[in-house]
């Protein structure tokens, strides 16, 4: 009888220090900046552009896993405070109600500025409207004004279809920002920015909003498949006052740099990591000048290396022997 009541505490002490050594065996606790496994969250907006990051990152670096996952920017905050993702990029910073979860914590976030991103504005190839000022944006936006004859008597269009990647995007937010109020009721959510493309080539009274990653890679055959399908508008400024077609600018790389297009945003990549783990080195990397001409050409804008921007003279050039 004492012998068995002294076997049953010993097994009980076995089996707790093997849970124990088992609870220890986390990859998520044995990763560095350069092996292991973690999970990542992606604003979907930013697929096309971050697959060209990990892919790289993950040949450089071969005991590096960096499982994907492209969502909302919801989502991703989500999965970021929920410990489901050790890693997300969004086109903002945390806001304040965010961060007091890691305050709780005793945790500062990370959260690193890596690029320029702008949002396209995008309309069938039938549309002859491919230039708006920004009050023409806001008004087609909230609603004040939903047909095409309203911008252009002469216009062959109806009434304006406006298409999103996703209810919950990083776009439908920043477009709610930039017009102040809710989005007009003609709006509709697809389930991607590819999904918006086609959506928009197949219709002609649509107007769609897109990542401007997606459309930026000029040796990328994605990009000219989407390029040959729709048109890209030209915005022009709040500040300039009857603008002429010079005061018009396209989404390209020299003016989202210097944000003479009009709706351009700030990419972050953030962690609650609390020490040196994978997730600081992907943020390393992508950072780094190798990192960066990744974005570079993608068409977007660095935002630790240096661009260099040419003028061309328009006049007449005079060549002399």
């Amino acid at each position: 009888m004492m012998k068995n009541k002294l076997t049953i505490p010993a097994i009980l002490f076995f089996v707790l220090m093997i849970a124990g050594c088992g609870g220890q065996d986390n990859p998520q606790e044995d990763d560095t900046p350069t092996q292991g496994k973690i999970k990542v969250c992606v604003d979907e907006t930013f697929a096309h552009v971050i697959s060209s990051q990990t892919e790289t990152f993950e040949k450089i670096y071969t005991e590096a896993k960096l499982n994907v996952s492209y969502k909302s920017e919801a989502q991703a905050v989500n999965d970021l405070l929920s410990d489901s993702a050790r890693l997300i990029i969004i086109p903002r910073k945390l806001t304040s109600e965010e961060r007091s979860y890691f305050d709780k914590q005793k945790i500062i976030p990370t959260e690193r500025r890596v690029c320029l991103d702008a949002i396209a504005v995008i309309v069938n190839n039938d549309n002859r409207d491919t230039l708006m000022t920004m009050q023409n944006f806001r008004d087609i936006m909230s609603g004040k004004v939903n047909t095409w004859k309203q911008l252009d008597p002469k216009s062959g269009l109806s009434k304006i279809q406006i298409v999103f990647d996703n209810p919950n995007s990083s776009t439908v937010r920043y477009v709610r920002d930039k017009i102040n109020g809710q989005l007009s009721k003609s709006s509709y959510a697809v389930n991607n920015n590819s999904a918006v493309v086609d959506y928009v080539s197949k219709n002609k009274n649509a107007v769609g909003v897109i990542g401007v990653n997606w459309i930026s890679d000029k040796d990328d055959s994605l990009t000219h498949r989407f390029l040959s399908k729709i048109k890209v508008v030209g915005l022009s400024a709040d500040s300039v006052k009857n603008p002429s077609i010079d005061d018009y600018y396209q989404p390209y790389q020299a003016y989202i740099a210097q944000k003479t297009y009009p709706l351009v945003r700030e990419v972050y990549m953030i962690t609650g990591e609390a020490r040196a783990g994978l997730a600081s080195g992907f943020i390393a990397f992508v950072a780094s000048e190798r990192g960066q001409r990744i974005f570079l050409k993608a068409g977007l804008v660095p935002a630790t290396a240096p661009i260099r921007l040419v003028e061309i003279n328009k006049g007449n050039f005079k060549i002399t022997k």
